[in-house]
């Protein structure tokens, strides 16, 4: 496009704002329909990492009921909110984590021992950190909930 300034910006009249982090995105709507006390949220734009995610906070029972809305883009999901949630959010950078170092990044992002969990991207899918100790995987941590 070769603008320079916000000025050239403004006078050709096009703004395209881009969504950097949809997970960051989805799980900031999470923790804001949590602190108005709302029943459900709505996150968009929908994706694979981010419905795993979710499947892994339903399983631990954290969330509700996930409903997956196309309307002919990338889809929207709708969440039900069950007012778990005291913090969740992205970890960035996405560091890699070996089978014997969940100890060290739960002191970290958790507050207590027991309590919350990490959310990993494995070899075998997107899991918490509970399981991929218990199956000895190694991965990338992608969130934390509590």
């Amino acid at each position: 496009m070769g603008l320079k300034n916000i000025r050239e910006i403004v006078l050709v009249g096009v703004i395209r704002l881009v969504m950097m982090d949809t997970l960051a995105n989805a799980l900031t709507t999470i923790m804001n329909g949590e602190r108005r006390g709302a029943k459900e949220c709505v996150i968009m734009p929908a994706s694979k990492l981010i419905a795993h995610v979710l499947r892994v906070m339903q399983k631990e029972g954290y969330i509700g009921e996930i409903e997956f809305i196309d309307d002919g883009r990338a889809g929207k999901l709708r969440v039900q909110l069950l007012g778990r949630i005291n913090k969740c959010g992205v970890i960035k950078p996405r560091f890699s984590v070996k089978k014997n170092e969940y100890e060290f990044w739960e002191e970290r992002y958790l507050p207590s021992r027991d309590i919350g969990l990490l959310i990993v991207s494995t070899p075998q899918g997107v899991i918490s950190q509970i399981e991929a100790k218990e199956r000895g995987l190694g991965g990338v941590l992608l969130a934390y909930v509590y």
